[in-house]
């Protein structure tokens, strides 16, 4: 059996991933230091799967505690999910993003190559693009990230690339994904974000809980239909399912680039009101100002990576925002 290490395994993309690797018969190591997860979700996945996976409570920031993991675990490759996220946060805190995201993915990179491991998946972003060229986006479009989450995914891939061109033998896989939302089907894992949440779906979810009274709409004068942004909504077991494509489809050497996403875009508003017609419920919205680093419109062109993965989304709109509530119900 091959064994994957899960940077940010307990994580929302890294345990659907998780679960998906153990379904295609991988063994499962994660690593992850809780900022933005519970531990609960190594049990979930076990209830998933029936499989535990191995779980080291650690912070990438910490090389010591990466070294002692690859000296007691057989790992054939990695997938490197873990990073802070949230694209408002890392405007109002862009050291703590710059200082996390990279002084991590560095340390692990050392370690990689210092204990010989030569397959590498990159948890990336559409964020890279910025304000983009054109949509939908491809992989060639130009680099410009409008905010510091973004810019630390960028240069994550840069010095990633770099790191292949030194190690021409280590495979890359760079995967710029859209906007995850959903949960498994089990109901058993999905969004829950620690604190007050950034991304579209937990807030609107925490108003059909009870727990706010309205969502806020940031922006409702861009140049879309309805003045709200428009975005590439992809269920995440579509995407981890994409993540399992391009780790049994790498080869040696080389860096590959793909969009993981619908290929179409949808609306704050569309998002919301499709959540109402799953739920029942009337979300209430309070319109405020655009936000810092936001854009208008950004949808992926996906037909790379189905022409060489063999991959592409299948889920709805409809079933993103049915099992991101029978998930939130859960909880």
């Amino acid at each position: 059996m091959k064994n994957v290490l899960v940077t940010g395994g307990t994580g929302y993309i890294g345990s659907h991933t998780a679960v998906e690797l153990i379904k295609s018969g991988y063994g499962v190591v994660i690593i992850d230091n809780l900022c933005n997860s519970d531990p609960s979700v190594i049990d979930s996945i076990e209830k998933i799967t029936g499989v535990r996976p191995v779980f080291y409570e650690a912070d990438l920031r910490n090389r010591a505690a990466i070294d002692n993991l690859f000296r007691h675990e057989k790992i054939d490759s990695v997938l490197h999910f873990a990073g802070l996220k949230a694209v408002g946060e890392s405007v109002e805190l862009p050291l703590k993003y710059y200082e996390n995201n990279i002084s991590g993915t560095i340390n692990l990179l050392e370690s990689v190559a210092e204990h010989g491991i030569k397959k590498i998946v990159f948890s990336s972003s559409a964020t890279v693009y910025g304000d983009p060229d054109r949509v939908p986006i491809t992989e060639d479009c130009s680099l410009h990230p409008t905010n510091p989450y973004g810019m630390t995914k960028m240069m994550c891939e840069q010095i990633m690339t770099d790191m292949q061109h030194a190690i021409p033998d280590t495979a890359v896989t760079l995967l710029r994904y859209f906007n995850p939302i959903g949960a498994h089907e089990s109901g058993l894992i999905g969004e829950k974000p620690n604190g007050i949440p950034n991304n579209l779906m937990p807030r609107i979810i925490r108003v059909a809980r009870g727990e706010a009274e309205a969502i806020t709409v940031f922006g409702r004068d861009y140049p879309t239909p309805d003045g709200t942004g428009v975005r590439d909504y992809i269920h995440v077991c579509d995407l981890a399912e994409g993540h399992v494509k391009a780790l049994e489809n790498m080869e040696t050497g080389g860096v590959r680039i793909y969009n993981l996403g619908t290929g179409k875009g949808c609306s704050v508003l569309e998002i919301i009101t499709e959540f109402e017609n799953a739920s029942g419920i009337k979300i209430k919205t309070l319109d405020c100002p655009r936000r810092s680093g936001d854009i208008a419109v950004c949808y992926a062109d996906p037909s790379k990576a189905c022409r060489e993965l063999g991959w592409k989304a299948n889920r709805t709109l409809a079933d993103m925002c049915a099992s991101s509530w029978n998930y939130a119900k859960n909880y």
